[in-house]
């Protein structure tokens, strides 16, 4: 009898991560059941043919953004052909309320969709943890009244779309930052065909519309990064953005109008200190640390806040430090209620304490899953992530395994390896070289190359990436390969430009 068992994978524009994901579902012995949004121009004639080859099943959408229709006919459609659906699977944030939605249907323990999309809205999550006492930071609305006013004070904030994606649009407030540039960056968000949908909490985004005459040209995209970084309990408020730019408001504060391509920003008090990311799979209300990565460089830049390298176990934090920031994070996830899944959280320590940055409910972006597999000896966090909804129903056996691969409740890890890896970001031009560099006092254990000679990489507020390359060393040994490996993995990528940055 034909094996029919699969899980369903929920692709952006025809990437997220397929390769690694079906290779996942396949070694399990199981069928890949794709569906897609359509791919952006420049790979509609090549990547639906390239997601055929991988998958056993594959159905691309008419449009650029999947909707809870195409997700539900698609179940309908499957289900009648006789297909058995495990559970479904999603690295992309915008897809995930959409993930949500198949796994109930699919009777598969998961977050609530109305969760995930209330965990996107990071203006309400922020004071709903400041009035929990886990977070010492408050968030408003940012208008033009109330960038004004954040201006004079002169204090350190920080800005941030209210839905987002990616590090696309946050920086900290500068005494030059202008409403104008807030516009230039809600534009510039509603042209990236990539991108757009994510900027929004509504459950049914539409595509970006190119005729839209205040839209500017898209910036050039030229690799996917799978899952971005690099998303409650009540529907919110606050206003988004009108279809011209950001919230434009009354002296309350409370947005005139509302605009599903839009986005609406917000405005934070500055949480300082060391930034840090854990890596965590919740089972029936159970949270079970796996990893904690350390970004050792974070630059902040007008635009955006590139995470250039990461190291786990942190090579700052003391072992009761890591303690109380695992207790930190199982208080967060119990306010805001979430029993199951796989969370991306990354926070600052001071010696006050932890403070938050995001909850994704997602696998990390970048070469964090990797990272977890280096040290885990074993499967990554998208392994574990799929081996949780496949066993569920019935977890036990799970739980002990993931046990024995966490962080126990004092702050120690079972694995005796450590991990590094660096992130290169693309510069505005045309790409010449991009070559892996050799000669490093450690090889690596992986590197990806994610530009080509003759990519096109325009001026952006999100980061563009155009490779990464990851270390795996003994952890009783890595101070006396750190510090010499730390300065020359920023030439681990040599990249050349046709134009150089200007």
């Amino acid at each position: 009898m034909e094996n029919t068992r699969g899980v369903l994978l929920l692709s952006h524009v025809g990437f997220s991560f397929m390769e690694d994901l079906v290779a996942a579902v396949t070694a399990r012995g199981l069928k890949t059941y794709v569906l897609s949004s359509l791919p952006e121009p420049a790979h509609q004639g090549s990547r639906p043919q390239a997601l055929a080859d991988l998958a056993d099943d594959v159905r691309v959408s008419a449009g650029h953004v999947l909707t809870p229709h195409d997700v539900e006919d698609h179940l309908d459609r499957l289900q009648a052909a006789g297909a058995s659906v495990q559970c479904c699977l999603t690295v992309w944030e915008g897809y995930r309320h959409l993930m949500a939605l198949a796994n109930a249907r699919l009777g598969v323990p998961d977050l609530d969709d109305k969760q995930v999309l209330q965990l996107r809205d990071k203006l309400t999550l922020r004071n709903r943890l400041a009035d929990a006492g886990l977070s010492r930071a408050r968030a408003t609305v940012l208008t033009p009244q109330t960038l004004a006013a954040r201006r004079r004070e002169g204090g350190r904030y920080f800005v941030k779309p209210v839905s987002g994606i990616a590090s696309f649009g946050t920086f900290p407030l500068t005494p030059g930052t202008t409403w104008e540039d807030l516009e230039r960056i809600a534009a510039e968000a509603r042209a990236d065909t990539v991108y757009a949908s994510a900027f929004t909490t509504d459950p049914d985004p539409h595509d970006p519309d190119p005729h839209d005459p205040a839209t500017p040209a898209p910036a050039a995209a030229a690799a996917d990064s799978g899952a971005p970084r690099h998303t409650p309990t009540s529907p919110t408020t606050h206003a988004t953005a009108h279809a011209t730019g950001p919230t434009t408001a009354d002296a309350t504060g409370q947005g005139t109008g509302r605009g599903t391509s839009g986005m609406d920003f917000l405005i934070e008090d500055y949480i300082p200190g060391r930034e840090f990311s854990f890596e965590v799979l919740v089972v029936d209300h159970e949270p079970h640390v796996v990893a904690v990565h350390e970004k050792c460089e974070v630059t902040e830049t007008a635009g955006t806040v590139l995470e250039n390298a990461c190291v786990s176990p942190p090579t700052s934090l003391t072992r009761q430090q890591t303690a109380a920031g695992i207790r930190w994070v199982s208080s967060v996830l119990d306010t805001l209620g979430l029993s199951w899944g796989c969370f991306h959280i990354e926070a600052r320590h001071t010696p006050s304490g932890w403070d938050l940055i995001e909850v994704n409910p997602r696998v990390g972006g970048s070469l964090i899953s990797p990272s977890v597999a280096a040290l885990t000896g074993g499967p990554g966090l998208l392994d574990l992530w799929l081996d949780l909804l496949l066993a569920a129903r019935r977890p036990a056996a799970y739980r002990t395994t993931l046990a024995g691969l966490s962080y126990t409740a004092d702050g120690t890890t079972p694995s005796p390896n450590a991990t590094f890896f660096r992130v290169f970001f693309a510069g505005p031009g045309t790409i010449r070289t991009v070559t892996v560099n050799d000669d490093l006092p450690l090889p690596p254990a992986l590197s990806h190359v994610l530009l080509q000679p003759g990519d096109v990489v325009e001026s952006s507020a999100r980061e563009v990436f155009c490779g990464q390359v990851l270390w795996r060393m003994d952890r009783d040994g890595r101070e006396a390969v750190l510090p010499d490996l730390l300065p020359a993995s920023e030439r681990a990528l040599e990249i050349v430009y046709e134009t150089e940055h200007r």
